[in-house]
């Protein structure tokens, strides 16, 4: 029987575990899952929402432990790999078993699935000879969002550094717990990498309608207490007065161990179109460590194709399967605001710059809303949906098969228009093609026939296809459309929009 290691519990080995095994119900292998946090696989993309108090921890488990010892698969949790030697095929796992020891994991494939790590900047007085300042956290782990919890329990002002996509998130989660919360950007503009500047203020304006403090172009300097975090100092000499400091950077992916094995790495782990180790066939790597024709994914929808492509490999190696590159489609989930951002709009100019561009808005400032088509050759390149996200389905859609657009554009901005709001409001006129769960590809079709199969509940269907399992911004329209399913089914009782711990 061959030996499968996968080095990572996060959401890419959890999920390539899952994938595997319900392509090879005989088990021909067996599979052993180390990671270095505790416990089984969770949701990293609804800490936010824990961290806001909408979510309990508990609730956004993928794989809890028991589930491991429920499908053979062993578990080696809240334990670090030490090293890979490749030319025995051993995984190298540090000390914290039961019985203190180490061990040494023989493996016929690896898949390296290690993530990456928060980035902390280079801040006067951020580290002390224990780690972190007290009073100054990352956001990245379960652990870090306990943290911050128990942080915020007793703080009244916060700064958030970093208004990425994380950042702000965190932000606006702080802000509702009623938290005097100011984020700070050292660029000039928020989201500096989805954003153009018109889409930039437009959303600086909301998050000033929510209570937020909104400082750009001028990061932290240093960092004041000695025994605890007191305030912060900006680039520009302002001190800050607060209490809690969250960091949101940006990530590196951990390449630390592959390199250390020999490994070809750059910003990650170079692999190929099975995404193989271009420099030893028995090691693969998915996820955010991964490297894939020069492009490291931060998203879970590219993380999750990683898994289903590996899983096709694995199970039948003869099958074909190859990975060609993801399209990059960024949600913001934070209450009281609505992004998403497809492809590469936010630097996109007008048409006058280029013959072959063109660029539709649309922009509301009194409803906080901006809107932003980028076409070349008729086809959608880009686009940014801020304030009024409703027409995301149908962007996305025509973004992923680079479809050609209808002659009047502006019915992809403006749904109110006559005829717009019926195709891209009502469950009827989507096609059975359109994705609706971004995050696991999951169709409008794979929900009908979820339907059909006995799922009567949201959360019937979030157990069979897994949708609404990744950043929830599709919960919405799922329900949406079990409601629209029951509705034609004279038979059937009004369905209930609660979701089980999956959701």
């Amino acid at each position: 029987m061959s030996s499968l290691v996968v080095v990572g519990n996060g959401m890419a080995g959890a999920r390539l575990v899952q994938e595997l095994l319900a392509r090879d119900p005989a088990r021909d292998r067996d599979i052993t899952v180390v990671g270095d946090e505790p416990g089984g696989a969770y949701n990293r993309m609804q800490l936010s929402n824990v961290l806001a108090g909408t979510t309990r921890s508990d609730a956004i488990d993928l794989a809890p432990p028991e589930w491991y010892a429920a499908h053979d698969v062993t578990l080696v949790a809240g334990r670090a790999v030490t090293g890979i030697d490749r030319a025995a095929r051993r995984v190298h796992v540090g000390t914290g078993g039961r019985d203190g020891t180490a061990a040494a994991l023989p493996y016929d494939d690896l898949v390296l699935a290690t993530g990456s790590d928060a980035v902390l900047p280079p801040v006067a007085g951020l580290l002390t000879g224990d780690g972190l300042l007290p009073g100054v956290a990352t956001f990245r782990t379960l652990a870090d969002c306990v943290r911050i919890d128990e942080l915020a329990r007793t703080a009244g002002r916060a700064v958030v550094l970093g208004a990425g996509v994380l950042g702000l998130e965190a932000a606006r989660g702080l802000a509702g717990r009623g938290l005097d919360v100011t984020l700070v950007q050292r660029g000039r503009r928020l989201m500096e990498r989805q954003l153009d500047a018109e889409a930039a203020r437009t959303l600086a304006r909301s998050l000033a309608a929510l209570g937020l403090t909104v400082s750009t172009g001028s990061g932290v300097a240093g960092v004041t207490g000695e025994d605890r975090l007191d305030g912060v100092v900006l680039g520009d000499g302002r001190r800050l007065p607060c209490d809690l400091l969250v960091l949101c950077c940006g990530v590196r992916p951990r390449v630390e161990l592959a390199t250390a094995a020999g490994l070809p790495t750059r910003r990650g782990v170079l692999v190929d179109d099975e995404l193989r180790s271009v420099g030893d066939p028995h090691v693969r790597a998915i996820g955010e460590c991964a490297e894939h024709e020069g492009t490291t994914y931060g998203l879970v929808a590219p993380c999750w194709e990683h898994a289903r492509v590996v899983a096709d490999l694995l199970a039948d190696p003869a099958c074909g399967t190859r990975y060609r590159g993801s399209a990059v489609v960024t949600r913001l989930k934070a209450a009281g605001l609505e992004l998403a951002t497809v492809g590469e709009a936010h630097a996109a100019g007008d048409a006058d710059d280029d013959a072959d561009l063109e660029v539709v808005r649309f922009s509301d400032t009194a409803r906080g809303v901006y809107q932003k088509l980028v076409v070349r050759d008729g086809r959608l390149t880009g686009a940014i949906l801020l304030g009024d996200t409703r027409t995301v389905g149908t962007v996305t859609q025509l973004y992923d098969r680079g479809a050609l657009l209808p002659p009047d554009r502006s019915a992809l901005l403006l749904p109110r228009r006559a005829g717009a709001t019926e195709a891209v409001e009502s469950p009827t006129a989507l096609p059975a093609t359109a994705t609706v769960c971004q995050c696991n590809g999951v169709t409008k079709g794979a929900i009908v026939s979820a339907w059909q199969d006995g799922a009567r509940t949201a959360a019937d269907v979030a157990a069979r296809t897994r949708a609404t399992t990744g950043c929830g911004t599709c919960r919405d329209t799922v329900c949406g459309l079990v409601e629209w399913l029951a509705a034609a089914d004279p038979d059937e009782p009004a369905p209930t929009r609660v979701l089980d711990r999956a959701g």
